[in-house]
């Protein structure tokens, strides 16, 4: 059975759900509705021409897509490569982009991609079906350092060089979620001139893509700039012009402090930011910014877990700091309007999301019962011992989000309450990967977004990176096991089986969903949102 690029995706790709409620998407006056232009379209038609600065409020430390993960980083690595497929983000289909159709075989093992002709990486080597084989033979001996590409790619077996521009894909078993997975950033192609380059010399000097934008300087902790590529001409089927992008230079300026980042935008420092805080946008909107919110599939904000620490193997314990938190507080709070508590471990706009919220309710009295059963007594300072060892965890986080420090915080005070001791260990992004490979933490502060549920597997399988040293249980064969199911009806079901037995063991704490919000300036236009709430840049104008 074949497959089509129109037919494809109704089958064997996941039926995406409604993205977001409007209340989630307008949650504020001036955010933008998922269903319009993402940013002003009445100023006349589009001029080419300009810079695009755009303030973000970290640096991972590394300008290689493949092995990115941040969503700061993201913003501009987008920019720079393109991807055999792309992915509507008002229907979920899976649509052309460098592969103008596809096949798929009737088990879901061998992926075949007709490319379209022309395409070239900015060194003018072709885009062909050996780029395609390089690419996907290489990602996976970037491990862990390429975890979300290594995890789309698990099972695989290699690719057919058919002829120039068909490439077949083949897999071990049946990979469900992998024509989603071609959809990413993270299997984003590469000239074969950087697959020949070292994984540290790829993250330091950037590598050569496809896209429409071209890395031309890249400064850690500072500033990643982009360039128009001169001659593009083969963008994703989702875009409304053709050819080259408008803007000639984007320029993404790493501005830490939410305040800061705020009143440039509105001084007309920078003409859009990310991460925009609660507490700035009242001020945002006064200034004359547009704000667009988008929530984000994929893992929601949790305390991830390190489950082979001695307090932590507890169920119990575990299961006490998920009732202790009070997710409706944090919501609102801390994030920007219309954010929403989390009720999974998958956020309401992920394929076969599941509705979990009684199991994620906030229960002190629980929480206390559960501690006392566990055998943890209360100290005189509140704080509950155990044979002389106090309840404490140290929770590690980045600064790549506004609301994090904020939202710790209020965490810290919520587990203080029942008897934990919490303490809150500030690093840099850029730390971020050696820390989950090394396993030394208690805790991480996080979210990881993808509009496939098969996310759930790059997490949380004993089988690959099992970054929060989960045991081996039944979780491992549900979630291979829904990766590998064609028929969306069951593999929905294994999906829902794999979040009970993430939620009801508490291998980690969902806390709240992420809602991307942006400012924008009002003289910037057509800046939109992704299927996974990152940015697309290609038909951004200024006026």
């Amino acid at each position: 059975m074949n497959r089509s690029s129109r037919s494809g995706p109704a089958r064997w790709a996941v039926v995406v759900a409604a993205f977001a409620a409007a209340a989630t998407l307008v949650g504020a006056c001036g955010s933008s509705d998922d269903d319009e232009p993402a940013s002003g379209s009445s100023a006349g038609a589009p001029r080419p021409g300009g810079t695009l600065t755009f303030a973000v409020g970290s640096d991972a430390g590394c300008v290689d897509p493949q092995q990115a993960g941040s969503n700061d980083t993201v913003y501009s690595l987008r920019q720079i490569v393109d991807s055999l497929t792309d992915q509507d983000p008002r229907t979920g289909e899976i649509v052309p982009w460098l592969a103008e159709r596809w096949e798929i075989s009737p088990d879901a093992r061998t992926f075949t991609f007709h490319l379209r002709p022309g395409a070239t990486f900015s060194d003018g080597t072709p885009v062909n079906a050996r780029s395609v084989k390089d690419n996907f033979d290489a990602i996976p001996k970037l491990g862990a350092l390429a975890v979300l590409g290594t995890g789309y790619l698990s099972g695989y077996e290699g690719t057919t060089v058919v002829d120039d521009l068909t490439a077949a894909v083949a897999f071990k078993q049946s990979n469900a979620q992998f024509l989603q997975a071609t959809s990413t950033f993270s299997l984003g192609l590469v000239s074969g001139a950087s697959i020949a380059k070292t994984p540290q010399q790829r993250c330091g000097e950037g590598v050569i893509g496809s896209g429409p934008f071209v890395l031309s300087k890249y400064e850690p902790a500072q500033a990643i700039t982009l360039t128009k590529r001169t001659g593009y001409n083969w963008g994703s089927s989702l875009w409304t012009k053709k050819g080259e992008a408008y803007l000639d230079t984007l320029a993404f300026k790493v501005v830490p402090e939410a305040g800061v980042r705020s009143a440039s935008l509105t001084s007309g420092q920078v003409d859009a930011i990310g991460s925009v805080s609660r507490a700035d946008e009242a001020a945002l909107r006064g200034g004359g910014a547009n704000l667009q919110a988008r929530a984000n599939p994929g893992v929601v904000f949790n305390l991830g877990l390190n489950n082979s620490r001695p307090i932590l193997q507890d169920q119990k314990v575990r299961q006490a700091i998920l009732f202790a938190i009070d997710r409706k507080q944090i919501a609102d709070t801390v994030f920007p309007t219309g954010t929403q508590p989390a009720t999974s471990i998958l956020a309401h706009t992920t394929p076969s999301y599941k509705d979990l919220g009684s199991d994620l309710r906030f229960d002190a009295a629980q929480a206390r019962s559960l501690l006392d059963a566990a055998g943890w007594v209360p100290g005189a300072d509140g704080i509950r011992r155990k044979d002389g060892v106090p309840l404490r965890l140290t929770v590690s986080w980045f600064a790549n989000a506004a609301t994090n420090k904020s939202t710790l915080e209020l965490i810290q005070q919520q587990l203080k309450a029942v008897g934990a001791d919490i303490v809150l260990k500030e690093l840099q992004i850029a730390q971020a990967a050696q820390l989950q490979r090394s396993g030394d933490f208690d805790v991480l502060w996080g979210n990881l977004t993808r509009a496939d549920p098969d996310i759930l597997r790059t997490l949380y399988s004993t089988q690959l990176a099992n970054a929060y040293r989960l045991p081996p249980t039944q979780l491992d064969s549900v979630l291979t096991a829904q990766a590998a199911e064609p028929d969306p009806a069951k593999r929905r079901d294994l999906v829902a089986q794999a979040q009970q037995l993430i939620v009801q063991n508490a291998y980690v704490i969902p806390v709240v969903e992420l809602q991307t919000e942006l400012g924008v300036s009002k003289n910037v236009h057509n800046l939109d949102f992704e299927a996974s709430s990152r940015i697309q840049l290609h038909d951004t104008w200024k006026s």
